[in-house]
């Protein structure tokens, strides 16, 4: 369990360090488009190890991942 936590840890720091090494570049489109699955990872690692979704009931795990999809989807709707 420690291993595990300390590993998403690591997981979180690099994905936001990802993240603002592209939001120097970013312009437009495609760069926009990977912050958003960047953030939407890290909002996966969270919800799924910090909060302790992985061992909840398979409806919730369900619905926590489709609104993390949905809600990137509409992000990436709305850039367009």
């Amino acid at each position: 369990m420690e291993k595990s936590l300390k590993t998403t840890f690591i997981s979180l720091l690099a994905l936001t360090f990802f993240a603002t090494g592209a939001s120097f570049t970013a312009t437009e489109g495609l760069v926009a488009i990977m912050i958003i699955l960047f953030s939407v990872a890290k909002f996966l690692l969270v919800g799924l190890n910090f909060m302790e979704l992985k061992e909840a009931h398979n409806f919730w795990k369900i619905v926590f991942i489709m609104y993390a999809f949905l809600i990137s989807l509409a992000y990436m709707l709305l850039l367009k």
